[in-house]
């Protein structure tokens, strides 16, 4: 029988959420912050273990030097990991809800279409910042995509992780590692990994969860492995009807065999699926191009714009809608989308803070379109929004009076906000 603990150090022990070989989960109470947070603890057994303690070690060790630091909406944060006499452990975000993409990969359990689009492409977001940090997580599979209450979307168990940088440490796993189901051609074969391996795993991830089943049917272990190696993929649309044929071309790119026809970044996936996820949403509640532009019309924004410019954009637009809590834009994301708010309001945060409040006529990620850096800040919605993303390659196509007034609205729009920072300051 297994003894309850009811502390971990200073950490408050509410339930047991898990138990595995490797050791238990607990839902425990964090007094010092007053939150929640996840206690993953390693069996001392299992350290021990004379075949498999020291890749056990290393991948306890290794989830906790990795996850700390990856700091990203769509990432489980470790917060913290020590040892109390014999015991190891790591605190972790807690993630209510208990489940995870994997309860909705069978066909009678599958989710809405554009619910699968959205949670892949926030994991596609997700792994380009693990990516750019030098980071490729090695074991994406259904169970390690966890859901929250609000639906969001938390990666999870970076434990075989590799690190790609040059401060790659002895908590590294190497050899065939990962799950073989999730497996990219040469994660089998034992050969150089890089993210693009992460990339076909996360294209199984899209196709079971599409259709309820693998893209490599076999019987056995054995002729999985020559599936995936070998043999070409079953064609999304003929183990589902109905799907957008921009989709099965995503997942026909993510399960290229050879790398260099595979997608080069996990932030190229992401802009596929988010046309994909547009036009999802655009056509559940379709608005006529007469009634948007009248919106758009209207907005401060485009005063300077003529009727022509704005049908411009219009067109060449995606015109989406947000839910109340929904993230916009990540804090640390490269991306060269920027957003103008048709309505609705939504809220800059730095860190835990807000720091700024938007509506109507406002427009927020143009340093994106003009640096090309990463994301100063996350953006969510407070109430129910309906924003136009405006991509970069749109103002590099347009007319050059069009141009020019992108670039004279970016301007006032970064004088207006730097005034209203120095005025804060100055208070």
């Amino acid at each position: 029988m297994v003894p309850q603990l009811r502390n971990i150090g200073k950490f408050e022990i509410i339930r047991e959420l898990g138990r595995g070989a490797m050791g238990a989960v607990y839902h425990a109470h964090d007094p010092f912050s007053n939150r929640e947070v996840a206690i993953k603890v390693a069996h001392r057994e299992a350290f021990e273990d004379r075949e498999h303690g020291a890749r056990f070690r290393k991948m306890f060790f290794n989830e906790a030097k990795v996850s700390s630091q990856l700091k990203h909406a769509n990432i489980v944060q470790v917060y913290d990991a020590g040892v109390e006499e014999d015991t190891s452990y790591m605190v972790m975000e807690y993630i209510a809800g208990d489940r995870s993409l994997h309860d909705h990969t069978r066909p009678n359990s599958l989710l809405p279409l554009e619910d699968v689009v959205r949670i892949t492409f926030k994991c596609a977001r997700a792994l380009d910042y693990a990516h750019r940090h030098g980071v490729v997580h090695r074991d994406i599979k259904p169970k390690n995509i966890l859901l929250t209450k609000e639906f969001d979307v938390k990666i999870g168990d970076f434990g075989i992780a590799l690190i790609v940088r040059a401060d790659a440490t002895e908590t590294q796993v190497h050899g065939y590692v990962g799950s073989p189901l999730y497996m990219s051609p040469e994660q089998i074969r034992e050969e150089e990994i890089t993210s693009q391996s992460d990339i076909f795993s996360l294209g199984v991830v899209l196709y079971e969860a599409l259709t309820g089943k693998s893209p490599f049917v076999a019987d056995s272990l054995p002729a999985i492995i020559h599936q995936i190696t070998e043999k070409p993929h079953i064609p999304l649309d003929e183990a589902r009807g109905n799907v957008p044929d921009t989709l099965c071309q995503i997942i026909d790119r993510t399960l290229q065999k050879n790398t260099a026809d595979r997608y080069k970044s996990a932030l190229d996936v992401a802009a596929d699926l988010s046309r994909v996820y547009d036009h999802l949403k655009l056509f559940n509640e379709e608005v006529s191009g007469r009634e948007k532009f009248n919106l758009v019309r209207d907005l401060a924004f485009f005063n300077d714009f003529s009727d022509a410019e704005v049908w411009e954009v219009i067109n060449a637009s995606n015109w989406l809608e947000f839910e109340p809590g929904d993230q916009i834009i990540s804090e640390g994301d490269v991306d060269n989308s920027f957003y103008v708010i048709i309505s609705g309001t939504v809220g800059v945060t730095r860190g835990s803070r807000q720091v700024h409040e938007l509506g109507a006529g406002d427009c927020f990620g143009e340093m994106g379109v003009i640096a090309g850096k990463e994301r100063t800040a996350s953006i969510v919605a407070k109430t129910r929004v309906t924003a136009l993303m405006i991509r970069a390659s749109l103002i590099e196509r347009s007319s050059l009076h069009c141009q020019l007034r992108f670039h004279k609205v970016f301007l006032t729009t970064l004088v207006e906000r730097l005034s209203a920072t120095t005025r804060r300051i100055s208070s």
